[in-house]
């Protein structure tokens, strides 16, 4: 007979077809395994936002799942416990100077109004900038020197007759369009000199205020609160004199803690009750390596019950010096004012100082507020007065009337703006290691820490909270922002 291999196989995958069917028939009783297994869904449970020191990234939301688990490492732990409270903060943002509303106004109008959108506004895109300060008359980073009631040298003007806000009709405009934006904001003025027939020195550079015009420099704060009301703006808090014990800035003007003692306690603070004024004072509002200076108005009984605070920035001293103030008064408020980016800075340097100190430093040390210097200047970090500063880099740099660059000052700000609205409170967290760190718990119920990570090497790490955690990793002078629900 002859072999027929074809044959063969035909009729040996016949007879194994036959078996399988009778074998699936004759197992009726046997489980069905169904499909295979697939993996179980991974879910994201925090956004993590990140800006990198070296540019690669900027506060740019990660793709990466961050899931809480319970599977034990060996990294280091920031534990965020939502139970232990703190402050509650204001506002984070910028000084609006003149010379910032001077470059804003050169841009045009989609490109100017889609800036102060991406500032002020709550769009995915914007930053949430919610507080912001601005000069009672001219700042040294306005085009010039001026106060709201300038007179012939030898002119008096007892009654504020010539008070006017002319000069400063330009800010109020952009100040009305920020407010539309968002009517929330907080808005702090502070004087750079008071005006010169009121000194003893003709000139906008140093002297002092004359005593024999304290009461007529109190009525100015008051008319100024006043006027910018029927203009529609709220002025929620004032400091007496930027910087009072910096007398060489133009313009400027010195104060002593004893003269700011003097004149809250005797003048400012009875002219705004007189006038039923609920705009808040808040002393000192100079560098951190002076706490003597707001305890000594602190310690005065009548001048106490009209402060609401202190303020401070850090070009001298410490971070801590906030701290030493806040537990000295605990029942007053703490507040950061200022701190300045440099036109020679380094943005990796800028991002890490700033964080560690002005955003992280100033809120662990029950600061209600941060706030960078300048928001705005142009590509030569003009406009300034002569003799003002000319190597200040604002947030953002106006480049020409369409485009505007985003600076490092922006993204300091912002990686708190974004996040920590007006009405959040602090919450706990440990600092670990390289790893500084603050935490919040904001009004819609998420948690929110931002985390700098300050030392030369990519750190890995566990956020912890409730008894869970997600291992995340910055690289060295990298800033991450973290929410979650």
């Amino acid at each position: 007979m002859k072999f027929n291999l074809k044959n063969t196989i035909q009729v040996l995958f016949f007879t194994l077809m036959v078996f399988a069917q009778v074998k699936c028939s004759s197992s009726n009783d046997a489980a069905d395994p169904g499909p295979p297994p697939t993996a179980p869904e991974l879910i994201n449970d925090v956004d993590f936002w990140l800006t990198k020191g070296d540019q690669s990234v900027l506060l740019a939301k990660q793709t990466g799942i961050l899931g809480f688990g319970t599977i034990s490492n060996t990294y280091a732990n920031i534990e965020v416990n939502a139970s232990q409270k703190y402050q509650t903060i204001d506002g984070f943002g910028y000084t609006l100077t003149g010379g910032s509303v001077d470059v804003i106004n050169q841009l045009n109008a989609s490109k100017r109004s889609a800036l102060l959108q991406e500032l002020f506004g709550s769009a995915q895109n914007s930053i949430g900038v919610s507080y912001i300060r601005i000069s009672i008359g001219a700042s040294d980073l306005s085009a010039e020197t001026y106060t709201y009631n300038d007179l012939t040298a030898g002119e008096t003007d007892l009654n504020l007759a010539k008070f006017s806000l002319e000069k400063d009709k330009n800010l109020i405009a952009v100040l009305k369009e920020i407010l539309a934006i968002n009517p929330k904001i907080l808005v702090l003025a502070t004087p750079w000199t008071a005006p010169l027939w009121m000194k003893d020195k003709n000139s906008f550079a140093g002297g002092k205020l004359n005593t024999q015009y304290y009461d007529v420099y109190a009525k100015y704060f008051v008319k100024y609160i006043q006027q910018m009301k029927a203009e529609g703006i709220t002025i929620d808090a004032v400091t007496p004199q930027n910087e009072p014990l910096h007398d060489g800035n133009n313009p400027s003007m010195y104060m002593s803690a004893a003269e700011q003692t003097n004149f809250i306690k005797n003048n400012l603070g009875p002219a705004f009750k007189t006038a039923n004024i609920t705009t808040k004072i808040i002393a000192y509002d100079h560098n951190c390596d002076n706490t003597n200076y707001p305890k000594e108005i602190l310690a005065d009984a009548l001048a106490f019950s009209f402060v609401d605070g202190s303020a401070f920035h850090l070009y001298a001293g410490n971070i801590s010096a906030l701290s030493d103030v806040y537990n000295a008064y605990p029942g007053k408020n703490i507040y950061f004012t200022e701190q300045w980016t440099s036109s020679t800075g380094d943005f990796g340097g800028d991002l890490k100082w700033h964080l560690k100190n002005v955003i992280i430093g100033s809120m662990r040390n029950y600061s209600k507020n941060a706030l960078e210097w300048n928001l705005a200047n142009n590509a030569s970090f003009q406009p300034h007065t002569e003799g003002g500063c000319t190597t200040c880099k604002g947030a953002i740099t106006i480049t020409s009337n369409d485009n505007f660059q985003r600076n490092v000052a922006y993204y300091i700000i912002a990686h708190a703006s974004k996040f920590v609205p007006a009405g959040s409170v602090r919450i706990g967290s440990n600092n670990s290691g390289n790893l500084q760190n603050v935490a919040f718990l904001t009004p819609s119920g998420s948690k929110v820490l931002i985390v700098e990570n300050d030392g030369a090497t990519s750190e890995t790490f566990n956020i912890k909270f409730n008894g869970k955690w997600i291992a995340t990793t910055l690289d060295a002078g990298a800033v991450g922002t973290y929410t979650w629900k």
